[in-house]
């Protein structure tokens, strides 16, 4: 009976060790389910960083695009602008197109104005902002070709001018021609002192102190392509000092050259000419003063031409 008791187990060894094995198990189990948890929200952080780096990647590509597109809308439309500054066939060649170009630069800047535009609306304003720089390229050669033609026209209006211009040289010529040709020619051209007696008889004299007035003589000779009218013929008398024989208020006056200056005249006569016949033609000077002694000499003009000349001497007065 004694030997039994000693080689029995006691009661409660195999309990206690059994509550021991499963609180480890437990334990094991929190353990591993906290470090899952932990390991989770890591990578769940992570994940998110990675989203929110991505994120902030894409805003800051989306925004670099759109200031880019900005400035590639900027250049087209000063280039626009700077085209139809400098051109008028480029104002009307927009101006014929204003609503389709107004059009899409409304909505080029409706986009880039916009700081929440998508990916795909900033496609958009680059395909627009093409499409316009196409349009401004267009309008460029349109321009260039105008002015092609242009320089054509005002070549062959300059070719044009000039044989006008040639014409109208040999026609000026041939008018200058004509009119040389139509200019009288004095010959026998005589500047007589006259001295006017008492009884009105006229007679020739030498003295200066009797002469009262000088009397032009000269004949018109004929001339075969001067009309027949009437002609204007001037008289221009020069003093011994050199000075023109001229008073306004007895008829004198101014005339022109054929070369565009003036000169004074004694007299003038309108003379009726028949074309192709020699006539005689006499114009008397009375002047407001005595004639000086001296070498006085005569000009004869038509139509700006001296036509003859002639000179007579004055003696002083006396007796003899």
């Amino acid at each position: 009976m004694t030997e039994n008791t000693f080689n029995t187990p006691a009661s409660g060894s195999s309990g206690s060790e059994k509550p021991r094995s499963r609180n480890g198990l437990i334990y094991g189990i929190l353990i591993a389910a906290l470090a899952g948890t932990w390991i989770y929200m890591l990578y769940d952080k992570n994940k998110t960083n990675e989203t929110l780096t991505q994120q902030g990647v894409q805003i800051d590509s989306i925004s670099s695009s759109r200031d880019a597109l900005q400035q590639e809308y900027n250049a087209a439309n000063a280039r626009l602008d700077d085209l139809i500054s400098q051109n008028t066939r480029m104002d009307s060649l927009v101006k014929t197109k204003d609503k389709e170009l107004a059009d899409m630069k409304a909505r080029i800047q409706s986009i880039l104005s916009n700081k929440n535009a998508t990916q795909g609306e900033l496609a958009e304003a680059r395909r627009l902002i093409e499409q316009m720089k196409t349009n401004i390229a267009g309008y460029q050669e349109t321009i260039e070709r105008l002015e092609g033609e242009k320089l054509v026209l005002a070549g062959e209006r300059d070719v044009a001018r000039k044989e006008r211009d040639s014409v109208g040289t040999v026609k000026d010529s041939l008018n200058k021609e004509v009119n040389l040709g139509s200019v009288l020619h004095a010959s026998n051209i005589k500047l007589q002192p006259i001295q006017v007696k008492k009884n009105g008889k006229e007679v020739e004299t030498s003295k200066a102190k009797r002469a009262d007035m000088m009397r032009v003589t000269f004949d018109l000779d004929e001339n075969r392509i001067a009309p027949t009218g009437d002609k204007e013929i001037f008289v221009a008398i020069t003093s011994p000092d050199g000075s023109p024989l001229a008073v306004e208020a007895l008829g004198s006056g101014r005339f022109s050259l054929e070369d565009g200056t003036e000169k004074l005249y004694t007299a003038k006569k309108t003379v009726p000419y028949t074309k192709g016949e020699k006539q005689t033609v006499s114009m008397d000077w009375k002047q407001n003063s005595d004639f000086k002694p001296g070498d006085y000499s005569v000009e004869i003009y038509h139509n700006g031409f001296r036509i003859g000349q002639g000179k007579v001497s004055l003696k002083k007065g006396g007796w003899f």
